[in-house]
């Protein structure tokens, strides 16, 4: 993933509330030793502040975005949300060559368009079918959601198993998708 692609991801995540290092950490699925860089990085740029206070357990850390942090966050949203409205055009048009191409050249910020939920998971899990191609070609499988393997997924998933071993209940379900029962 790009480098600027974490920054504004951690950016964002600081910005949604999430104040501790650990859970930023967690959230923005980043080492420690890679987020301290990036926020070092964000302070110096003045777009988070770092306050240490001082509670019963001693002091604690938090971290806050500034008015320009914050500004930042909206204005990529913004430019990811124009990106994805273009892949959705390219989609729905169906030329699978422009869209590969589109997606080849943007690739460092799909985890960013999931990160912030720019993005549509079924349609762009349906972009990969059209293509014939798996979303891990294009993001890590760390940074897809549960149950959006996209496209030519074998149903492997990214925790390395096939099947659990269970058996059928019977509903003739090939252990994908959703299951809803509409009552009729």
């Amino acid at each position: 993933m790009e480098e600027e692609s974490k920054d504004i991801m951690v950016l964002g995540a600081i910005k949604n509330g999430v104040k501790k290092f650990e859970k930023i950490q967690r959230v923005a699925q980043i080492d420690a030793e890679e987020l301290n860089l990036i926020l070092e990085k964000l302070e110096k740029r003045d777009l988070i502040t770092v306050e240490e206070k001082k509670g019963w357990l001693g002091k604690k850390i938090e971290i806050k975005t500034t008015e320009k942090g914050s500004k930042e966050v909206e204005e990529r949203k913004h430019e990811l949300q124009g990106k994805w409205d273009q892949m959705s055009m390219l989609y729905k048009s169906g030329d699978k060559q422009k869209l590969k191409q589109y997606m080849d050249d943007n690739k460092s910020i799909l985890p960013t368009m999931m990160f912030f939920g720019v993005m549509d998971m079924i349609m762009f899990s349906m972009m990969f079918s059209m293509m014939g191609m798996m979303m891990t070609d294009y993001v890590p499988a760390e940074s897809i959601p549960d149950g959006a393997d996209g496209g030519g997924s074998d149903g492997g998933g990214s925790d390395g198993g096939g099947s659990d071993g269970g058996g059928s209940d019977g509903g003739g379900s090939d252990g994908g998708g959703f299951d809803f029962d509409v009552g009729f």
